[in-house]
């Protein structure tokens, strides 16, 4: 049986970052395997990332609690509390993103690192240049404001109002706030640009080809489970009947 050592590790990018990197934000990387977690730690502060690492799952969440983290890293087989643990722990207290990060790239792997919270994962071993491009989309993501999908779309696309009403679900496209029946939804970055780039198109189906790129900012690389279980994750959160799947299309957006 190939070790994890072997199967997990991270590949560095040829030759020099390319350009400065981006503002310095904080990144926690949760990694068992000191080889890899060093390896990840070095590749990410070459980019200009402030690392903190921690070794296990409870040290993780100690870590996460006792920092200010833009982003966290997490690997699925951890010792003491594995990533899906984690992530869900981390999920109850904050909206952060996380990567998930597996020497395994088992369906049923990536798929529990998704429902528990995930916004995105890789499977290792992972090149440098794709970890940072994937870290760079979920902050985007992360960070977006009135800027965002919804803005700038006119006619049939948008409604004239910044308040979008869909049955008891009201979105505020300028205060980024969801509201269902008048309890505010707490989402992830991730989830509400979903949503977004729903409200912005009531009723159209949207694939998820189209999806991967308008959401997660890239495009037919990208594996289509990630959108099915934000979709999931989102309909439990906005109502299971909200948004409807169109078999062999992709989903909509229900208007009334």
């Amino acid at each position: 049986m190939t070790s994890k050592a072997q199967v997990g590790s991270v590949s560095e990018a040829r030759g020099p970052a390319p350009g400065p990197g981006p503002a310095p934000v904080g990144v926690l990387v949760v990694e068992d395997d000191a080889t890899i977690r060093r390896a990840v730690q070095l590749a990410l502060e070459r980019y200009g990332y402030r690392v903190d690492v921690a070794a296990d799952g409870l040290g993780g969440l100690e870590a996460f609690r006792a920092g200010a983290h833009d982003l966290l890293i997490l690997d699925v087989m951890l010792p003491e509390l594995d990533g899906i643990g984690l992530c869900h722990r981390i999920r109850e207290e904050s909206p952060v993103p996380v990567l998930m990060m597996s020497a395994r790239g088992d369906a049923l792997d990536v798929v529990a690192g998704l429902e528990a919270g995930a916004d995105d994962y890789v499977v290792k071993p992972v090149d440098t240049a794709v970890m940072v491009a994937r870290i760079r989309a979920l902050l985007r993501r992360a960070t977006f404001g009135p800027d965002g999908p919804a803005a700038g779309k006119t006619g049939r696309d948008r409604a004239p109002d910044h308040l979008l009403t869909f049955g008891d679900l009201t979105v505020d496209t300028l205060g980024m706030e969801v509201r269902r029946a008048g309890a505010t939804v707490s989402l992830t970055p991730t989830e509400l640009r979903l949503l977004l780039e729903f409200a912005a198109a009531p009723g159209s189906v949207l694939d998820r080809r189209r999806l991967l790129r308008d959401v997660w900012d890239y495009g037919w690389e990208g594996d289509t489970r990630v959108v099915d279980l934000c979709v999931l994750r989102l309909r439990k959160k906005i109502g299971s009947g909200r948004i409807e799947t169109v078999r062999g299309f992709g989903y909509k957006l229900v208007r009334g």
